[in-house]
């Protein structure tokens, strides 16, 4: 048994549209083939995009969460707290006169 949509028919059917996609783009019009190669130039870049976005989601979000733990980290030592207030070391310096 054979599956319904064996890899070489596939195949096939893909290398049969590219090779129809550019019969069409030779008998075409030189403003023509500029309109449909930026059509294709944008619908390959829109693709592109969205197969970056899906595949750096988790590394763009992991130094996401990095990068706010260190400021977490960061905020927390090096600080006094008096009640609810938060103050910086450098805040017990003395002020510079005016």
């Amino acid at each position: 048994m054979t599956p319904m949509f064996a890899f070489d028919k596939i195949l096939a059917l893909i290398v049969a549209v590219a090779c129809l996609v550019l019969l069409v783009r030779l008998l075409v019009g030189a403003r023509r083939r500029q309109k449909l190669d930026r059509v294709a130039f944008g619908l390959w870049q829109g693709l592109r995009r969205r197969v970056m976005r899906v595949v750096y989601w988790r590394q763009h979000r992991r130094s996401a969460e990095k990068a706010a733990e260190e400021a977490i980290r960061r905020a927390r030592h090096g600080v006094e707290r008096k009640g609810n207030v938060y103050t910086p070391k450098s805040f017990n310096k003395p002020r510079k006169p005016h």
